[in-house]
């Protein structure tokens, strides 16, 4: 397929401007300014691009689309937000070194809305969306919140689309992803008796007591055979070493494959509330599954033996992947959107100040999602 070469300092220029823009998602115009950035270039191609505020405390989200239509013939998910907290851009801007371009949010994911906008460009420019229908969205809450706001909507345009790629980062060895855990997110509280721990020891109801039961029952449930993983990551309680505590917070996350699983962990803790270990204590449980699995359907799969043909074809080589870490493409594929995941650029160190694109896998990564578009836009489910 011939198709535009990829003017790489240029891209490398505009993904500097962009890494150099904090946008951690609870930063509205932080994220505002990527979204300023990315509309323009749509708008330039004549595409249609609206912004949706679901939530004050978040930037926008965009939905961009090359003509009206009910359906779209592919949907294509991208995220502007970031983890990294207002100064990290300041305090180790975008650089590059042997190969590799650093930043944070380099590689997840500004990166690939780069990628995305550039195929998208140059598939337009040779006539190959004429007829079809694109839908790209993308959305200001992803990093730490989990799209809780954005959530419904994405839900809403994969239900109308015949398929959806998403734009994070391929992995570190290049290979793409069509499977990911679901994540749960789950806060227990524990509330007890305070107490003087020398004078009135026997007059406490010692909150922490309890919620290192909960603990211990919780990580117990973890199970690799199934890759159902526990984590306690957080704890907090108590106010004094001389004081018996009165109240114990713990963070559980949750991740799995098999809803099963999930219905008896928050079965567990049920049982935990309803029978305490420590008397006089109770619990309080909030939270649940913030991201469904993306457990790859029959289409996705015979859908990823078709990008496969076509990486053979480039002479792009990857293999496929499942992931722990979240992604907007579950939403997707929870609603029966076949979905492929990991089609950006090759990069690592998500999330850390490691993160780094490699820079000679732009080109061949942006070739291969040009093909990928072209073929998806024409598929028969």
């Amino acid at each position: 397929m011939e198709i535009a070469t990829l003017e790489l300092a240029n891209y490398l220029k505009e993904l500097e401007y962009l890494v150099n823009i904090d946008s951690v998602s609870s930063d509205a115009a932080g994220t505002a300014k990527i979204a300023e950035f990315m509309a323009d270039k749509y708008r330039a191609l004549g595409w249609q691009v609206n912004r949706h505020h679901f939530n004050d405390t978040v930037g926008p989200c965009l939905e961009i689309t090359n003509q009206a239509a009910k359906q779209f013939d592919v949907l294509i998910l991208a995220h502007m937000d970031t983890v990294f907290p207002i100064g990290t851009a300041k305090g180790r801007p975008f650089f590059v070194q042997d190969g590799r371009a650093y930043g944070p949010g380099v590689i997840d994911c500004k990166a690939g809305l780069l990628s995305s906008f550039y195929a998208l460009a140059a598939l337009n420019q040779a006539g190959r969306l004429a007829g079809k229908a694109v839908c790209v969205f993308l959305n200001s809450d992803h990093e730490g919140i989990s799209s809780k706001y954005s959530k419904s909507y994405t839900e809403q345009l994969a239900r109308k689309s015949k398929c959806t790629l998403v734009l994070e980062g391929a992995r570190a060895n290049g290979d793409l992803v069509n499977k990911r855990k679901g994540i749960g997110r789950y806060f227990i509280e524990i509330s007890g008796v305070e107490a003087h721990a020398g004078v009135d020891h026997h007059k406490g109801r010692n909150a922490i007591e309890e919620l290192a039961h909960w603990v211990l029952a919780l990580q117990g449930q973890t199970d690799y055979t199934k890759e159902t993983t526990l984590n306690i990551g957080k704890i907090s309680g108590g106010t004094s070493i001389s004081s018996v505590p009165n109240y114990a917070r713990a963070e559980l996350d949750v991740r799995f494959y098999d809803q099963q699983e999930v219905i008896k962990i928050e079965q567990l803790m049920q049982e935990l509330a309803a029978q305490p270990h420590v008397a006089g204590t109770t619990a309080k449980v909030t939270g649940g599954i913030t991201r469904p699995a993306m457990v790859p359907s029959a289409k996705t799969e015979e859908l990823s033996r078709a990008i496969d043909e076509i990486g053979r074809s480039l002479q792009v080589e990857f293999g496929w992947t499942a992931s722990g870490g979240g992604s907007d493409g579950s939403f997707a594929a929870a609603v029966g959107s076949p979905t492929i995941d990991g089609l950006g650029p090759v990069g690592g160190g998500a999330h850390s100040a490691q993160e780094y694109l490699e820079i000679a896998t732009v080109e061949p990564r942006y070739q291969l999602l040009c093909s990928i578009i072209a073929y998806v836009i024409n598929w028969q489910r």
